[in-house]
């Protein structure tokens, strides 16, 4: 494995250990963990995918990102 494959899979692992922790109900959606998983996780996912030149996951794990960092934003009441 090259350091694209790893840069994808801890942004991948992030993403789903977010979603592990909420179903298991250990982190709620609204809390700093699991924006911040998704947030780190979701950018690692998108610049591997830019890295790759795969145009699919790039526009996904791109609004993915942004969501999340809108999330973040929301978080600390800045909109």
């Amino acid at each position: 494995m090259n350091y694209i494959d790893w840069l994808g899979f801890v942004g991948v692992f992030q993403i789903l250990l977010a979603y592990f922790l909420n179903v298991t109900k250990k982190v709620s959606t609204n809390s700093l963990v699991f924006i911040l998983l998704n947030l780190v996780g979701a950018s690692f996912a998108c610049l591997a995918s830019i890295l790759l030149n795969y145009l699919p996951f790039v526009v996904l794990e791109g609004i993915w990102t942004l969501v999340s960092l809108y999330s973040l934003l929301n978080y600390y009441k800045i909109i």
